[in-house]
């Protein structure tokens, strides 16, 4: 028999520790609690110009991709533009002939330089690695170069004699002079390789390159995965860019959360001369997540963590004063464009949405008739966020046709769904695990809400799914949906909203709204 519950999340109870995204502001804390980012915005770079921090990420096979986030206090950060607006390079962009799950842009390297602003990324479908740039990091971002070459997690550098280099590798990190344009490698500089694990008993990952210049002195920050051991971060200097490098273990922590270890990132400073560690933590199914913790410095080298090299739980804010801001919002679709918080799975068909021809909706409409998810254009998302998170979808269901599938999703390489089947003249709510279906209902009404609950706290990583004939009172539907994060998408979950056709195209579902809730600690 199903059981009813009230339109209250189910630890909602604890209502003091309760933040809505809907208001799309939160009061700024003077501590905060590490993950400081609990959400998955992997292979971070961050860094200071002026009184303002920058940051980029990993995004994969969602577009728009390479977003930049800004901040002013290291903790607090708000996405300003994305870099690629869609990738074109390939059809499997557009979800034809393939896909990229798991192959698209990753990590990006981020720098400032007489005035500008610059990225470096690659794709591993196709293999190629680019570099934009603008004045303006909150407007549009001009190629620069689109090179046929996958250069694995690369750091670009600008040196102070006006030379540029990259660096990177997995094993084995490589050095090159790019050509002062930046429109390539310059074949007749430098190219050496400067890092060689083997030579150094460096067994296992060695990989993700931050090549940075401090006090006369060249740093390179990558992260070692030692066979049986965590993730560790590792600092190699030198007095010369070419070398040679010698290396120190700065940060070895698993933090609260045994086995993963926080590695891969970068140092930055504040205006007032203090020292932070940016890097990352696998945390499970909300995916990878960022982790900010002191730095100090001792014979020259950047030592990360507490005085026991333990990454602090909870910290004071860096720089006082920030705006907080919510990284996943809720949305009534008011507005004409859309929030910068949303992305698409893959690249999106722009004939196929529309914030405009039912004023205070996002339509979205069936194109290519497809059999799966993962073959679905247009899927609307944003991350989830831990320790505990819920997102409310309400669907007008009154224009779909035979065949067509829509509804919400714990979206990732296994999803767990909850969706609007019509199937002749009928309408079913259904609940799948992966591909397999759980339970289904009759829909008789043409509005109905969707509901997905995930609980990350503690390594759960479960998920529940609900629908709601009034929005008031809910009735689940299905079993527990175990999440899981693995490489196939090289992602954490995320709320997926979609709509598909399985035999004709032409049929579209409106979106009223998305609420967004989630806890801000513990319970």
């Amino acid at each position: 028999m199903k059981h009813k519950i009230n339109s209250i999340f189910f630890f909602l109870s604890l209502s003091a520790m309760l933040l809505c995204g809907c208001s799309g502001k939160k009061q700024a804390l003077a501590t905060f609690t590490n993950p400081v980012i609990y959400a998955d915005v992997p292979d971070v770079d961050v860094i200071r110009v002026g009184g303002d921090f920058y940051m980029v990420s990993t995004t994969m096979h969602l577009m728009p991709g390479v977003p930049v986030m800004k901040s002013k206090d290291l903790v607090n950060w708000e996405i300003i533009s994305y870099v690629v607006p869609e990738i074109k390079d390939s059809p499997e962009y557009d979800l034809e002939g393939g896909n990229v799950y798991g192959k698209g842009q990753w990590a990006t390297s981020l720098r400032y330089n007489n005035g500008k602003f610059y990225v470096l990324f690659a794709t591993n479908r196709p293999r190629k690695t680019y570099i934009y740039s603008t004045a303006n990091p909150a407007g549009k971002w001009d190629k620069v170069m689109d090179l046929d070459a996958l250069f694995h997690d690369t750091s670009l550098f600008f040196d102070d004699d006006g030379k540029i280099y990259i660096a990177g590798g997995n094993g084995t990190i490589r050095l090159r002079e790019m050509k002062s344009d930046l429109s390539g490698v310059n074949e007749e500089g430098i190219d050496v390789e400067v890092i060689k694990g083997a030579e150094r008993n460096l067994k296992g990952l060695l990989e993700g390159t931050h090549l940075c210049k401090y006090n006369g002195k060249y740093y390179m920050f990558l992260i070692w995965w030692p066979p049986g051991g965590i993730r560790t971060q590792l600092a190699f200097r030198s007095d010369r860019i070419e070398g040679p490098y010698e290396h120190k273990v700065i940060l070895s922590n698993d933090m609260d959360r045994k086995g993963a270890g926080v590695a891969q990132g970068c140092i930055i400073d504040t205006e007032d001369g203090k020292w932070y560690g940016f890097l990352f933590q696998d945390r499970g199914a909300v995916g990878r997540v960022p982790v900010l913790m002191p730095c100090r410095w001792e014979d020259g080298w950047p030592v990360l963590g507490d005085a026991e090299g333990k990454v602090p739980l909870v910290m004071d804010v860096p720089v006082s004063g920030g705006k907080a801001n919510p990284l996943v919002i809720s949305d009534d679709f008011d507005s004409s464009t859309l929030a910068l918080n949303w992305q698409w799975n893959h690249n999106p068909d722009n004939n196929l949405w529309s914030l405009t021809e039912r004023a205070g909706y996002m339509r979205l409409k069936t194109g290519k008739v497809v059999q799966t998810i993962f073959e679905a254009r247009n899927m609307l998302s944003q991350r989830t966020e831990g320790p505990a998170c819920s997102g409310v979808v309400s669907l007008d269901v009154s224009d779909m046709r035979d065949g067509d599938i829509a509804g919400l999703s714990a979206y990732c390489s296994e999803p767990g769904i909850i969706s609007v089947n019509m199937e002749g003249e009928k309408k079913y709510l259904v609940m799948t695990d992966r591909d397999v279906e759980k339970e289904r209902v009759e829909l008789t009404g043409e509005i109905v809400y969707l509901r997905l609950d995930c609980d990350f706290n503690n390594g759960t990583d479960k998920a529940n799914f609900y629908y709601s004939p009034d929005n008031k009172e809910w009735i689940k539907l299905g079993t527990e949906f175990q999440m899981v994060y693995n490489l196939k998408h090289f992602m954490g979950n995320r709320f997926g909203i979609f709509n598909y056709a399985t035999k004709a195209p032409g049929g579209y579902v409106d979106i009223d709204f998305f609420k967004y809730e989630t806890v801000s600690e513990n319970f």
